[in-house]
């Protein structure tokens, strides 16, 4: 119980933010042959729901998709959001038993947000709407390790392995078009870093849970591109075809 407590702590202290930008779950696919395929699905507490799949073309190069999106309707603020990116990049395996996975892929892509914040007047009970609308394009590279570790939960009599890994992805994103309730705005870039850490509980060789936490630091200092959000986020992810020492 106090690993699912310790867990569930950074989702319930998520706090709110406001950007252009809200980064999806990055892809670790744990690739160790040619062949394999994995894919993923993850959702943060504002409700952002990421997809991730790849596949192995060879024994050391493989392929990666990914989208996010997110529609929330709440009573200060309504958000829109979508991203799609696509990588490419080398993996291999490495350490005593070929345990340890390096993943280092680089991809781009481009994605669209809407933003409109509500203020109500607390005397009158009127509404003011400010409306940001922003579309922009992603470049990025990312490297993932990934160790299984001789530990396991023990959960309804039964163990379950772990796997820990950390990714680190550097991002730059730059802006296309702003427009600020419907008037053009100035546009903006930025370079976010953003290091994640995430464990995987196996269910089985093919299905596991993960779990993810993580944080976005912003290189430049902008008032709409900015790093508001961090990632926190529970989904599963399915691989088949690979070395299941590896898993």
């Amino acid at each position: 119980m106090k690993y699912l407590v310790l867990l569930a702590l950074p989702l319930l202290l998520a706090g709110c933010g406001t950007s252009a930008y809200m980064p999806n779950v990055p892809n670790v696919p744990m690739f160790t042959q040619k062949g394999e395929l994995s894919a993923g699905g993850h959702v943060t507490p504002k409700g952002n729901i990421t997809f991730n799949t790849a596949y192995a073309v060879s024994d050391h190069f493989a392929v990666l998709l990914n989208g996010s999106m997110l529609s929330s309707e709440r009573r200060k603020r309504d958000i829109r959001h979508n991203l799609l990116e696509a990588a490419g990049g080398y993996f291999t395996t490495f350490g005593p038993e070929n345990n340890r996975i390096l993943e280092i892929y680089g991809g781009f892509g481009g994605g669209s947000s809407e933003r409109t914040e509500k203020k109500e007047d607390k005397e009158t009970g009127e509404m003011t709407y400010e409306r940001h609308d922003a579309n922009f394009s992603k470049y990025f590279v990312q490297v993932n390790f990934t160790s299984k570790r001789k530990r396991s939960l023990r959960l309804l009599n039964r163990e379950f392995p772990l796997n820990y890994g950390t990714a680190l992805r550097a991002s730059y994103l730059n802006m296309h078009d702003y427009t600020l309730n419907n008037v053009p705005g100035e546009t903006e870039d930025n370079i976010f870093l953003e290091p994640i850490f995430y464990t995987r509980l196996t269910l089985n060789p093919a299905v596991q849970l993960q779990y993810t936490t993580g944080t976005t630091i912003g290189l430049k200092n902008r008032d709409v591109l900015t790093a508001a959000y961090s990632v926190f986020s529970a989904g599963f992810v399915i691989n088949v075809g690979g070395l299941q020492k590896a898993r």
